[in-house]
């Protein structure tokens, strides 16, 4: 005999099977959905009954029909039963978005990183994320979750955050914290890389990749590992974390918060060779780049040498990882179209192993872009987890159409 656990196990993945069906196909009628699923009309009833009183799918209209025959009601996941927000936190910039289930961002706040210490990124953070909901009408309660994309690696056992050495202060799990209570809502705070890696998986160059690296060249120098759509971290999360490769003269001190190839590689190195190669008045690697777009020939000199020795970065990551495609994003990333002839050259006297390279689709909203299918999937789970508590019987929606 069929015992009651039993039934609301089988009844809960029946309307998991159904709320994901619609997730993936939009608008449609619950005869469909028997179709699709194999489930019965009056189990797809059923389920879809609870889900609609339960706030997590809503009719939105009937199909139209040929003829005289009835025209079936249709039905979708509710996208406003919750909300993620999204955030990239960089030393130039603090970037954060909202977005519903259906991963639409609904409201945006994108302002330059003014802050002293980390206490006032925490600050900078919360006014954003409170900014973009504002923006998008969407009452506060309704945001279930953020996920912050950062420069370092988290700690597993103590979920502070290491290697940020261009935040000073961020990552310490006292402010992490202090974040987590301002905000009110579920916190994570992954790698900005992997999260860009992510992004560009999503809805950019790596999509439909098997194997493919994200390479972050900005302020620091990083990577994510993407294999078969998930995230490769590694034994402690560190995967990824090129920067740390050796190059050039090892120096101990400061190898330990600056690796030797993010020192060499990194926008401040750009801007340092560029005036010692006599550009005198450069502010940001950006000018460089600016620059040798204009025809300076010490600019392109200087990103030649930028090639040269990311190409360094590459050949390791063939070496060891064997992708299909390495994207170049980030700051410097942005200028990939500079970069691409240059780095193949250099590759091509290294090293037998060469990947396809690409630059990024995504630019600067990469890593905003992975917090935020990051932060959709944990409320996707969180709503329906929360929904499951609700035990009251209710009947089928009205409509003969199944």
């Amino acid at each position: 005999m069929e015992s009651a656990w039993n039934r609301s196990v089988l009844r809960t993945n029946n309307e998991r099977l159904l709320l994901d069906r619609l997730r993936a196909d939009g608008a449609t009628s619950r005869a469909e959905l028997a179709r699709l699923t194999g489930l019965s009309k009056p189990t797809v009833s059923t389920a879809l009954g609870r889900l609609e009183h339960g706030g997590l799918v809503r009719e939105i209209g009937k199909q139209a029909v040929a003829g005289r025959g009835r025209s079936p009601v249709l039905y979708e996941a509710d996208p406003t039963a919750g909300y993620a927000i999204g955030v990239d936190v960089g030393r130039s910039w603090i970037r954060v978005g909202l977005a519903d289930l259906d991963g639409t961002v609904v409201g945006r706040s994108d302002r330059p990183n003014t802050a002293n210490d980390a206490e006032g990124i925490v600050d900078a953070i919360a006014e954003q994320a409170h900014a973009a909901a504002g923006q998008a009408g969407v009452e506060w309660a309704r945001v279930l979750h953020t996920v912050v994309g950062s420069p370092g690696v988290i700690d597993a056992v103590t979920s502070e955050l290491r290697y940020a050495a261009n935040l000073p202060g961020w990552g310490r799990r006292e402010v992490t914290d202090r974040l987590a209570a301002s905000l009110g809502t579920g916190l994570e705070v992954l790698n900005d890389a992997n999260l860009a890696a992510l992004g560009e998986h999503a809805a950019g160059a790596g999509r439909d990749r098997r194997l493919f690296v994200y390479l972050l060249i900005g302020t620091g120098l990083g990577s994510g590992i993407v294999v078969d759509g998930k995230l490769f971290p590694g034994a402690h999360g560190a995967a990824g974390e090129i920067g740390y490769l050796p190059y050039g003269s090892y120096d101990e001190d400061r190898a330990r918060t600056r690796g030797p190839l993010e020192d060499a590689a990194a926008a401040d190195s750009v801007v340092a060779l560029a005036r010692e190669l006599g550009m005198a008045d450069v502010g940001s690697a950006k000018d460089v780049f600016l620059a040798a777009r204009a025809g300076s020939d010490i600019a392109r000199q200087v990103v030649h040498r930028e090639a040269e020795r990311l190409a360094h970065a590459v050949a390791s990551i063939a070496a060891v990882i064997d992708p299909e495609l390495v994207v170049l994003g980030g700051g410097i990333g942005d200028s990939a179209d500079l970069l691409l002839e240059p780095l193949r050259e250099t590759l091509h006297k290294m090293t037998p192993l060469v990947p396809e390279l690409a630059a990024s689709l995504l630019g600067a909203n990469a890593v905003l872009e992975g917090a935020l299918a990051s932060g959709v999937r944990t409320v996707r789970g969180k709503v329906f987890e929360a929904w499951q508590g609700v035990q009251e019987v209710v009947p089928a929606p009205s409509g003969t159409d199944v």
